[in-house]
């Protein structure tokens, strides 16, 4: 990408987001992208120094997988299969969807003490309230038998509830009595810092992660992501004490509009649609 040249890709304002943000440049030595085609391997080899291709035989996922279709759900167990088998190597990982930013060092606001920490669509206020909406798109794992486990349960449970995505799915077996058996730590995280469209975080100060959740659409995505940038870059050039006084709000979401959200609840056994991406 060119100076002066405004990010035209999801990646690219992904990537833009660790540059720009506090504490988090120093990250991309530690960031793995993850492509799941050639054409997606090979652009990310253009913009970025640590790329992997997760390769599934006999799908295709190089054009855009729509919400809730066939190649879109064998995407997302795809990525649940796949991060068990880092956590069968011995690696904790941060698992971020690309069209979250990064606004700032995430570390300092997890819990030392959790298994399975998960960013949320709705926060309660509780983080160990299993009530809340959890969002697969962002997730902070450590290694350990338990975890291991957990995971092997999750991708079973794709039998259990044919047709249903991970993060719905999730919704189901958070509530199952094998998570306590297997002594997991399960926490969610507070909407302030890792926040999104579903449920903005309110303080500029605050925020770690802003994600394009509640949103269908690349284009949609990509529009506010872009304004979501400049929200923040316009944030960081105020003076300090204006940055600690001003009520400075998020101009999004815009296209990803929030409308058509509200007409959805989130996934009962028997409901078949669901809308949180």
């Amino acid at each position: 990408m060119k100076h002066g040249q405004l990010p035209n890709t999801v990646i690219d304002l992904f990537l833009e987001s660790f540059r720009t943000g506090q504490g988090t440049r120093r990250l991309l030595n530690h960031l793995v992208i993850v492509a799941l085609d050639q054409k997606a391997y090979k652009r990310c080899m253009e913009v970025h120094a640590h790329c992997f291709a997760l390769v599934t035989r006999g799908l295709d996922f190089h054009r855009e997988a729509y919400f809730m279709t066939d190649v879109y759900l064998e995407m997302m167990w795809r990525r649940i299969d796949f991060l068990r088998s880092l956590l069968e190597l011995g690696y904790n990982f941060v698992f971020t969807d690309a069209d979250i930013m990064w606004f700032r060092d995430p570390f300092p606001r997890f819990f030392l003490d959790a298994d399975f920490q998960i960013a949320c669509d709705q926060f309660s206020g509780n983080s160990s309230d299993v009530q809340n909406r959890p969002n697969g798109g962002f997730n902070y794992v450590k290694s350990s038998s338990r975890s291991i486990e957990f995971y092997k349960f999750w991708y079973s449970s794709r039998e259990t509830y044919p047709g249903y995505n991970e993060q719905d799915v999730l919704n189901f077996i958070k509530f199952d009595p094998l998570i306590e058996r297997l002594g997991l730590k399960m926490r969610f995280l507070d909407t302030a810092f890792f926040g999104g469209l579903c449920e903005p975080s309110k303080d500029l100060n605050l925020v770690c992660t802003m994600h394009a959740n509640c949103c269908f659409g690349l284009d949609n995505k990509l529009h506010d992501l872009r304004i979501m940038l400049q929200d923040w870059k316009t944030f960081l050039s105020l003076p300090p004490t204006l940055k600690r006084s001003l009520s400075m709000s998020w101009r999004v979401p815009q296209t990803c509009s929030l409308n058509s959200v509200h007409q959805y609840d989130y996934p009962e056994k028997s409901d078949q649609q669901t809308l949180h991406r």
